[in-house]
């Protein structure tokens, strides 16, 4: 169709039919959130699928970033990154927390390991880095900072839900983990979102403060939020972990197109798989040199809109340049001059499950023309 419009991303939805069934069951028990049945199903079969021992679950995925750094009791600075979705830095702000900013390794646009130490001042606390497009950050690197300065590293895992690397999840690095489940997610839940803890006493806690700190019907044990999941998204993101198997390997099909088409295209870039790791195929981004290319990242952009595929400029712009952040001392340009460069040449290309054989020619004949 002329019209036909190619999004970047596309929702993995369930059988309605099946959908319907919990519905009519929610319905009859009349137990529609507080912790209910399928709610306790879905922390333990996601606890089973991403191999880590203890999964809370919340309405989204900014509640566990904020809840991580309260659970943590984390204070004063946390060195984190410019190129991520602003949730990451915006859950520090809402804890108080002054966020220090640190260059990417181009290899994977995660934190740079060997620029950490660096920002590190007598009011370090903690380290945010992020699994960005699923790619794990350079984790070893960043525990042994953490480890020589006796620093707390949570890390945002929101693109990284399934990654491992040679067969241990990603998610069991660090004190903490988060994940969303937004809709644009490999897995979601509509929203939604999950803290990854390694202890039981830390659950309970994080099960606390997600309940406005209630510890029982009279007992209120710190200042909590609410942030629960109710049973109706609980029921769908069962139903969905049963399809996410099917859909990251759809994803990978399109991996597969993609790379075979544009490796030879002069001044386009894009990340290769890893040997070791599994991969989620939770982005697609491409890498535009100007000059090799003969056009720009955001020529490109555009053009690509005008045939009705809608790429997107994922980071851009960095989260150090939005008014909140830009006055910070690690803010300053040539403090990140590797993420401004990413920021200026990234595009990621549609990539999910429902991607037709002509959606994927469409999107590279955009590209290669």
């Amino acid at each position: 169709m002329e019209n036909h419009q190619i999004t970047v991303t596309s929702p993995l939805l369930p059988d309605l039919n099946e959908f319907n069934e919990r519905l009519k069951d929610i319905w009859d028990s009349k137990w529609v959130t507080n912790n209910g049945k399928y709610h306790r199903q879905l922390e333990k079969e996601l606890a089973d699928y991403l191999k880590v021992p203890y999964v809370c679950l919340f309405t989204n995925g900014t509640l566990p970033l904020i809840t991580a750094l309260q659970a943590m009791r984390i204070t004063g600075e946390v060195i984190t990154t410019p190129y991520s979705f602003v949730a990451t830095t915006h859950s520090l702000w809402w804890n108080g927390i002054k966020p220090v900013f640190v260059d990417i390794d181009p290899n994977n646009c995660g934190l740079d390991p060997e620029k950490i130490e660096a920002a590190i001042t007598p009011k370090t606390t903690a380290i945010m880095p992020v699994h960005c497009y699923g790619k794990p950050c350079d984790m070893d690197g960043i525990q042994n900072v953490a480890d020589k300065y006796g620093l707390k590293v949570i890390y945002d895992a929101a693109h990284a839900f399934g990654v491992e690397v040679d067969g241990k999840s990603v998610l069991e690095y660090g004190d903490m983990s988060t994940l969303s489940f937004h809709a644009t997610k490999v897995y979601n839940t509509l929203e939604g979102g999950a803290l990854v803890v390694k202890d039981e006493k830390m659950k309970q806690r994080i099960d606390y403060l997600k309940n406005f700190g209630f510890a029982g019907e009279t007992e209120v044990i710190a200042p909590g939020i609410n942030g629960k999941l109710d049973e109706v998204r609980a029921a769908y993101g069962i139903l969905n972990l049963r399809q996410v198997d099917m859909a990251i390997a759809a994803r990978r099909q399109v991996a597969i197109r993609y790379r075979e088409t544009l490796r030879n295209v002069d001044g386009v870039s894009f990340f290769d798989d890893i040997p070791g790791i599994r991969h989620n195929y939770s982005y697609f981004p491409i890498f535009i040199d100007a000059k090799k290319y003969g056009m720009s990242r955001d020529e490109l952009y555009f053009k690509m809109r005008e045939q009705n595929v809608l790429g997107r400029r994922y980071f851009y712009p960095l989260i150090s340049t939005f008014s909140t952040y830009r006055g910070l001392e690690s803010s300053k340009w040539e403090n990140l001059p590797v993420a401004h460069r990413i920021a200026e040449q990234v595009i990621c290309l549609p990539m999910h499950h429902g991607l037709s054989e002509e959606d994927i020619a469409k999107v590279i004949s955009c590209i290669v023309k």
